[in-house]
């Protein structure tokens, strides 16, 4: 069985599908000089392998479409967004950026031109210019009919995935109503003996009590033996031989 790999987690926790980054890339200092424990986990694994490290993008790229699935190259977005985006369109990205970096504008030292740089590129971050530049020339100019539904795809929820929650909730409920209705069986056979009415009967009154909220009480009888004296004779003898009380 092949487990998809969703996530640089599910990379760190097999070993089937190897992965690795551009050597001297800010990718691999990532992992290098990472202190979270699924990355630092990542590096040793890399640095153990060490094949699996790139001197050229294009490499990496094309031993991904080489490795029928057992090679994952880890680069920059931006890098691997343009790439998606690009014929044969055989390759995609696989889950979150793992962290976010800015790009800068190298100038000399006490150059005039850094803070007119620096000035013109927040505008443009402000203006929105940088995100419609980016648009126009990765996704507008995509080379790959349907290049947003690769990511999209990864994102959306199917039945398949959320059918465990319902099966649990049904389960839930079945089990609470076979609870619920022993439950009224016990009380009704207990209420049935306490007033001598037959099971049948209590039942049905507590039924139409949950549905009209108003109790349906048949009269019960309730019979008590005659009241007898005891005379100096030890003879009983009788008051009433008819006495009974009605509820």
């Amino acid at each position: 069985m092949v487990t998809p790999i969703n996530s640089a987690d599910d990379l760190a926790k097999q070993t089937e599908v190897e992965y690795g980054t551009l050597m001297h890339s800010s990718t691999q200092e990532f992992f290098k000089s990472g202190k979270i424990p699924v990355y630092a986990r990542m590096w040793e694994f890399m640095n153990s392998r060490k094949h699996v490290f790139v001197r050229k993008y294009e490499e990496g790229i094309q031993r991904v479409r080489e490795s029928k699935g057992k090679y994952a190259f880890l680069m920059e977005s931006t890098k691997n967004e343009y790439i998606n985006e690009r014929k044969p369109c055989d390759t995609m990205k696989v889950g979150r950026n793992l962290d976010a970096k800015g790009y800068g504008v190298a100038t000399p030292v006490g150059s005039n031109l850094r803070d007119r740089l620096n000035l013109a590129v927040l505008t443009m971050l402000e203006n929105g210019d940088l995100a419609r530049l980016e648009n126009k020339w990765w996704y507008d100019r995509s080379e790959c009919k349907n290049g947003e539904s690769k990511e999209s795809s990864q994102n959306e929820l199917t039945l398949s995935n959320v059918a465990g929650c319902f099966y649990i909730l049904i389960g839930g409920c079945g089990l609470a109503l076979m609870v619920s209705f022993l439950e009224f069986c016990y009380k009704s056979k207990v209420e049935a003996t306490r007033t001598k009415m037959t099971l049948c009967e209590v039942m049905l009154n507590k039924l139409h009590t949950s549905v009209s909220g108003q109790s349906h009480v048949n009269h019960a009888r309730f019979y008590q033996p005659a009241t007898q004296l005891i005379t100096a004779e030890g003879v009983p003898d009788q008051v009433s031989s008819n006495t009974h009380t009605q509820v």
